[in-house]
C-alpha cells in the first residue's frame, strides 16, 4: 500500500482492553516505521462520534481490538457505514467467529473436527435451575469438562470442572459474562495454533504452545516466562500439513479475511485433533503467536503488519 493516513483502533471496552492497547501500540510503531501517518484512537466512549469526525481524514483503519465491541462485527459495521476500509474480517465472519457455538455449528457442517459439547442458554438456567443443569451436563460429558462463555476471548471466564461443585461454579461465572454457555469434553493433550496471513492466505508454520499451568489461560498468555512456544512445532511433516490444511479450511468456512489464528488440541491418548476456535483479530504483542510463527517463516514483524494492512478493504462494497 502507498503511504497512507492509518487509523489504529485499539483499547475499547472489552475485558481484553489492556491487551488491545499493547497490540495497538506495537502496530502503530510498525506503521510509523514504514512511513505511514498514524492516528491512534481508543475505541471507547464516544467512539462513533470521533469516527464520524475522522471519516474524511483517514485512508484506512487498522483494527487492533480484541473481544466484544471490536472483534465481533460491531466496529466492522460502523466502518462499513463510514466508508473506511479496514483490516481483518468483515461483519459476518467477525460475528460468527466470536461465537464459539456458531463457529462449531459451521465446523460440523464442513466436516472440521470439534470436541463434544453441551450448549446451555440463560433460559435453560431459569427453567431448570443450576443443580439440574449441572447434573445433566455431567451425565452427557462426564468429568473433567470445560466451561466457556460463548462470546469471550483470551480464555476469559473459562473454567475446568472436575466435579459437580466446580461445574456449578463455572456455569455461574460464565452466565455472569454471557447469555449462552458452551460446556465441552476436556481434551488432555498438546495445543497448537496456525496463522493465516494476508490476501494470499499464507499459511504459517504450526506453533505448539506448552503452558506451565496445564491450560493456556489468560495468565499464561500474557505473563512472560509461563509458556513455551515451539515453532515450527515438533511434528511429523504429514501431521503438520494436516493441521495447516484444516486451519485454511476453517478460515475459509467462516469467510475470514486478512488475518486469522486457528487453535487446535491433539488428544494425548488417541492422537485425535479437534479445532477449538478461530481468532479473527489475533494479538500483536511481544508474546503474540502470529508474529512468532511468521518469524519462523522468515517474515519480520513490520512485514506482518504490512501484509495485514495491504489486505484492508470495504467488505460490503
Amino acid at each position: 500500500m502507498r503511504m497512507a493516513r492509518v487509523l489504529v483502533l485499539m483499547g475499547g471496552t472489552s475485558r481484553e482492553r489492556e491487551v488491545s492497547l499493547r497490540t495497538g501500540a506495537a502496530v502503530a510503531a510498525a506503521l510509523r516505521a514504514m512511513g505511514h501517518e498514524v492516528v491512534e484512537m481508543d475505541a471507547g466512549e464516544n467512539f462513533l462520534k470521533h469516527l464520524a469526525d475522522l471519516s474524511e481524514e483517514v485512508d484506512v483503519a487498522f483494527l487492533a481490538l480484541h473481544g466484544r465491541g471490536g472483534e465481533d462485527g460491531t466496529v466492522q459495521g460502523a466502518l462499513e457505514l463510514a466508508g473506511i476500509p479496514y483490516t481483518g474480517s468483515g461483519v459476518l465472519a467477525s460475528a460468527v467467529a466470536m461465537s464459539k457455538v456458531m463457529t462449531k455449528t459451521i465446523f460440523r457442517a464442513e466436516g472440521i473436527p470439534v470436541a463434544a459439547d453441551v450448549v446451555i442458554s440463560r433460559r435453560d438456567l431459569r427453567e431448570q435451575g443450576l443443580e439440574r443443569l449441572s447434573g445433566g451436563v455431567a451425565r452427557d460429558l462426564g468429568f473433567p469438562c470445560i466451561v466457556k462463555p460463548d462470546r469471550e476471548g483470551s480464555t476469559v471466564g473459562v473454567k475446568v470442572a472436575h466435579n459437580l461443585d466446580e461445574l456449578a461454579g463455572g456455569l455461574e461465572e460464565a452466565f455472569f459474562l454471557d447469555e449462552l454457555v458452551l460446556v465441552e469434553e476436556f481434551l488432555q493433550g498438546r495445543e497448537f495454533t496456525v496463522g493465516i496471513l494476508g490476501s494470499e492466505e499464507l499459511v504459517l508454520p504450526v506453533l505448539e504452545v506448552r503452558s506451565s499451568g496445564g491450560i493456556y489461560d489468560y495468565r499464561c498468555k500474557y505473563t512472560p516466562g509461563l509458556t513455551e512456544y515451539l515453532v515450527p512445532a515438533p511434528l511429523e511433516e504429514e501431521a503438520a500439513r494436516r493441521l495447516q490444511d484444516t486451519a485454511l479450511r476453517a478460515h475459509r468456512s467462516l469467510r475470514c479475511e486478512g488475518v486469522s489464528r486457528i487453535d487446535f488440541i491433539m488428544e494425548e491418548e488417541t492422537g485425535r485433533v479437534c479445532c477449538l476456535e478461530v481468532n479473527t483479530l489475533p494479538g500483536m504483542t511481544e508474546l503474540s503467536l502470529i508474529p512468532k510463527a511468521a518469524a519462523a517463516a522468515g517474515i519480520d514483524f513490520n512485514s506482518v503488519i504490512k501484509m495485514i494492512l495491504d489486505s484492508a478493504a470495504l467488505k460490503m462494497a
